[in-house]
């Protein structure tokens, strides 16, 4: 049989055994690997772009529906609740379907829902409505990170993860820029009257997933080689691969921690411009570039967790990825803590950045620990994961930020301790092959006669 070296160069970067590249190159388009990369992130970035572009002109919206601010709460944790029930189905889809179909799919599936806010929204029941079934879209979350972790190998999964969730998660700050310029642009180039300029702003989020829905599915591969690029429900039954999945405890673990990493980024989306605008009294476009700051730091802060997750692997294995989501993650809460306390304006500013950077950190961080845990359930335990994080922020959300007999600035601490005590549970994973944070490894390699495998 020829060895790797022998056979035929198929690829134009190098690969492990599995096809799977062993080096990352965001600038490159070649095809499998980086056109996956590119296809994947632009999709998921299509994705956030939308979710996010109602909260910007809520202002509007608001005056036009008669919203009250109970509504305007309500459909922000609506949109959160759809996403966390498409995140728990995107996962086995992935097992069974491959990421490509499913992601683009759904994709086309929600851009109505996001093009419904142009003719069909004129109520506050219909306005959450809305909000809820656009939230579905950001299930493609699962199906991007199942399709690294597919294309590239262990050495460089987490920094590829990490720079696909990244970059598309900037696609929130993004949104809080463009969407209140295309609108004024339409009123004043236009002359469109202000009820009518936002219904027609919400055509092009509409139009940009589809058509980022139908790039995947004309140009994407699940995986590097076509031949095993077929659907996998013929060889395992959805309730083989997601019992598999469920049944593993570290799945779980991820999900609590990633629901008090991302979560809480969600969370200071829906709320950091109205916390500034009413603390400290800036105008309403200061409190949105702020805003959008805030969001737009993922292009680097998630990308580097992955680099960092990579990295510490190369020098201390398992036991290094997890060592530091913990320290990230727990710095994470103590800047968080120190948010809601800082009295001055640009204090607060300098804080915030901080908090922005390590806790989106912290995701690319969990989500370097996450190919890791099962290779035949890989999609049921990203989609557990991916839910956590949707799911931490509805929890945060209804228990210290709607209603709360606490002013902004406490509750914004409470998250932070809140991070850091969900953090600790981490210490509990343990991989018999490579160890945990306090412990080694159960499992003698060497040995031939246990057939343990730890990706099942």
């Amino acid at each position: 049989m020829p060895t790797m070296e022998q056979r035929p160069k198929l690829f134009s970067l190098p690969v492990d055994r599995d096809q799977k590249a062993t080096v990352f190159r965001p600038l490159s388009i070649s095809s499998p690997h980086m056109r996956a990369f590119h296809l994947a992130w632009l999709s998921l970035f299509a994705c956030f772009f939308s979710t996010f572009s109602i909260p910007p002109l809520t202002a509007v919206i608001r005056r036009d529906l008669n919203l009250t601010d109970a509504d305007i709460s309500h459909a922000g944790v609506a949109s959160f609740v759809g996403s966390i029930f498409s995140r728990l189905a995107m996962g086995p889809a992935c097992d069974l379907v491959g990421p490509r179909i499913a992601s683009a799919t759904l994709s086309l599936l929600t851009a109505p829902a996001v093009l419904a806010m142009s003719f069909l929204v004129s109520s506050p029941k219909a306005f959450i409505a809305v909000r809820f079934l656009v939230g579905f879209s950001l299930a493609n979350f699962v199906a991007s990170q199942f399709w690294m972790s597919s294309m590239f190998s262990g050495p460089v999964v987490g920094l590829a993860n990490g720079v696909a969730a990244g970059w598309a998660n900037v696609g929130s700050g993004v949104t809080q820029l463009v969407m209140p310029l295309i609108y004024s642009v339409l009123m004043e180039s236009l002359h469109l009257p202000s009820p009518t300029a936002w219904r027609v702003s919400f055509t092009f989020p509409a139009a940009f997933q589809a058509v980022t829905a139908i790039l995947v599915l004309t140009f994407g591969q699940d995986r590097p080689n076509p031949v095993d690029s077929e659907p996998q429900k013929s060889k395992e039954s959805l309730n083989v691969v997601l019992f598999r999945g469920v049944k593993n405890y570290r799945g779980w673990v991820l999900a609590l921690l990633y629901g008090f990493s991302f979560g809480a980024e969600l969370t200071t989306d829906n709320i950091i411009a109205e916390y500034f605008y009413d603390r400290f009294g800036v105008n309403i476009e200061v409190a949105g570039m702020i805003a959008a700051s805030f969001g737009m730091a993922n292009l680097f802060s998630r990308p580097a967790g992955g680099l960092v997750s990579d990295e510490l692997a190369r020098r201390f294995g398992m036991r290094g990825r997890l060592w530091g989501l913990w320290a990230v993650q727990t710095v994470a809460g103590l800047l968080c803590v120190s948010l809601g306390r800082v009295n001055s304006l640009w204090g607060s500013i300098l804080v915030m950045c901080g908090f922005s950077v390590s806790v989106q950190a912290a995701s690319g961080l969990t989500f370097g620990v996450v190919p890791f845990v099962s290779k035949r359930s890989l999609g049921v335990i990203s989609g557990m994961t991916g839910s956590g994080g949707t799911f931490g922020a509805v929890i945060t959300q209804l228990l210290l930020f709607s209603d709360s007999k606490f002013s902004k600035q406490t509750s914004i601490s409470l998250m932070g301790v809140m991070m850091i005590v969900c953090t600790l549970p981490i210490t509990l994973i343990h991989f018999p092959k490579w160890g945990g944070m306090l412990c080694g490894p159960s499992y003698d390699i060497s040995s031939t006669t246990d057939h343990y495998s730890l990706l099942e």
